[in-house]
């Protein structure tokens, strides 16, 4: 057997779409997506109690009943998964019957309005939500539907057609936004008529509400082989695996199934179209070309919707061991994609209006204030994740971000009581973990936490699994090396720590990062690297107060004491009594001989 074909049935064919479906799966379901509000315009908070009631005395006892699963409530709108559609449809019926009761004993203002749309397809779930068409379809019969209707797909009619005593109204074939072909809509019954008014303004459904048909998600294309050898076919498909499985182990994104993506393979594609099928806003393609003893790899990272490119990056390589350098691409190339993503993701939205609640939408805002790492900003974001958490106690990213923000908060000096915080972020960090045990950034929260509140066997255990589960978590890597450093081992963190910046040269934490890899040429005492790194770190953000001391100390190692107490005075004009580089140093290091050599050094630069 030729080698890349050996590589394909022993490796690449079996091995990673296992492990993706580990992550990311279709399975038959029916979706009810239940659209609610007021009918009238009213105060905002009445407004979202008013439905706040309706989803906890109303549609949570009967989805139970009926045996279904809320899958998310986003304040407006409710996605709800059935295994049963002839149980979904009883549930829609009941749930209007009960509205319209509930209705009778209020005032005309203080009424809500409910609208649902039903569908029966495949769904793919990944990380406790769901997506693809199967949701798609109902939530656009949601948004066609008037209050107090319920609209369902042709199936749905077909399959509870002489199984219920319904009767349906033929509302004809509807062309339904990113759906490739019209969708025949059926109406259950009639119309409750005294939830016929439009919903208010305030309170009404959005067309497209936000978190269920406006997805996130991204899918990888097959890898295009542009070097006329069949054995490079199976180089390009390995590497694509590898990607896919490697992104579904974030857990941030959805991410679309090997099975899907390619049927696109040896196709010229167009991205809007792909895109619009998949229900996708990003897509993933890219080529191999091998020339010689050589091998060349591009990647593109695109806005489906636009065609607009994030990111496009070349990667050249020796052709020597394939399996080495097939993961050592994809690696690279995941983690190449995945701050740039992020960081896209919350621009975009915090570029945007906020027009409603929506536990997503809160998130990301959360985090664009959570990474420019001002004390302001700071309570932004923990604003931000607070009121997503309020309205998804279950949402793993809310709570592992809250963690991190509260951690920070406590070692830079933001926070009223430090200690406070390192508890209630920990506590925050193992909710996060038990609510999504496979989530690399809980573990990574977890680990961060562990480390500032002394849990030392705790922190370095998270950060393995973190790496465990996303080998491309650049942030995992670097936090795990300085945490060896600190624990007296600098010669373990150097590799870890470049490894780490390697995967993500370019995210907007290197300025976090860079004084870890100062840290551990310092205590190997490589002074003239630690202090260029160091200087690097402090260039990149003045503000940041925790590289500046390998740079007092580096000087000081080097003999150069005019720029010693220089670098000292900028390092004061941060923190005035140096109380917070104290108190750091001291709560970090667990190697006592190592923060000795860094605290003698300050010392004869000034410091006190």
């Amino acid at each position: 057997m030729q080698p890349m074909l050996a590589a394909s049935f022993g490796r690449g064919a079996p091995t990673v779409p296992e492990k993706a479906r580990e992550h990311v799966r279709r399975r038959l379901a029916a979706i009810l997506f239940a659209g609610h509000g007021r009918l009238r315009p009213g105060d905002e908070a009445d407004n979202f109690a008013s439905v706040t009631r309706l989803v906890s005395e109303i549609i949570k006892p009967q989805v139970l009943k009926s045996g279904g699963n809320i899958i998310r409530w986003t304040g407006d709108a409710t996605l709800i998964e059935f295994d049963s559609i002839i149980e979904a449809v009883r549930c829609a019926a009941a749930l209007r019957e009960a509205v319209s009761q509930s209705n009778q004993a209020m005032r005309p203002e203080q009424r809500i309005g409910i609208r649902m749309g039903i569908n029966l397809d495949d769904i793919i779930a990944e990380g406790g939500d769901v997506f693809g068409d199967g949701v798609n379809i109902a939530a656009r019969l949601e948004a066609l539907a008037e209050p107090g209707s319920v609209y369902v797909s042709e199936i749905v009619r077909d399959r509870v057609a002489g199984r219920l005593q319904f009767d349906f109204k033929d509302l004809g074939p509807h062309r339904l936004k990113n759906i490739a072909k019209p969708v025949r809509v059926f109406q259950l019954g009639d119309e409750v008529a005294e939830q016929s008014a439009p919903l208010a303004d305030g309170g009404g459904i959005a067309a497209s509400p936000a978190g269920f048909d406006d997805r996130r998600a991204i899918a990888v294309l097959p890898f295009v082989n542009f070097s006329g050898d069949p054995e490079q076919e199976f180089f390009a498909d390995g590497i694509t695996e590898d990607i896919i499985a490697m992104l579904a182990g974030w857990r941030s994104f959805p991410v679309i199934a090997r099975a899907s993506t390619f049927t696109y393979k040896g196709q010229t594609v167009d991205i809007r179209k792909v895109g619009e099928e998949f229900g996708v806003r990003y897509l993933v393609e890219g080529s191999v070309r091998k020339s010689g003893g050589r091998v060349r790899v591009t990647v593109q990272l695109i806005q489906a919707d636009t065609g607009h490119h994030i990111i496009a990056e070349r990667y050249d390589r020796d052709l020597t061991d394939l399996f080495e350098l097939q993961d050592e691409i994809a690696t690279t190339i995941a983690g190449a994609i995945e701050p740039e993503l992020l960081k896209f993701e919350r621009d975009r939205i915090a570029e945007q209006p906020q027009l409603n609640e929506d536990a997503y939408e809160l998130y990301q805002r959360g985090v664009w204030h959570h990474y420019r790492h001002t004390k302001e900003d700071n309570i932004e974001a923990q604003a931000y994740f607070r009121r997503a958490l309020v309205l998804d106690a279950q949402y793993a990213q809310a709570a592992a971000a809250l963690a991190l923000a509260l951690c920070n908060a406590a070692y830079l000096n933001w926070a009223e009581d430090a200690e406070a915080n390192y508890a209630e972020a920990y506590n925050l960090a193992q909710r996060a973990v038990s609510l999504d045990p496979r989530y690399p950034a809980a573990r990574f929260a977890l680990a961060l936490v562990s480390s500032w509140s002394g849990r030392t066997d705790r922190s370095v255990a998270e950060y393995k699994e973190a790496v465990k589960l996303n080998p491309s978590y650049a942030a995992a890597h670097v936090m795990l090396g300085a945490w060896l450093t600190y624990m007296g081992e600098p010669e373990k963190a150097i590799p870890l720590v470049e490894n780490g910046i390697r995967l993500s040269p370019s995210d907007p934490r290197l300025f976090i990062w860079l004084p870890s890899l100062a840290t551990a040429h310092y205590q190997l005492r490589h002074y003239d690297q630690a202090l260029e790194i160091a200087r690097r770190a402090w260039s990149l953000k003045r503000n940041w107060p925790l590289g500046l001391p390998y740079v007092v100390a580096g000087y000081v190692q080097l003999g150069r004491m005019d720029e010693a107490r220089a670098a000292l005075s900028e390092l004061k004009k941060l923190d005035p009594n140096f109380s917070m580089v104290r108190t750091t140093l001291e709560r970090l290091y667990k190697d006592q001989a190592g923060l000795k050599h860094l605290l003698d050094a300050l010392r004869k630069a000034g410091f006190e």
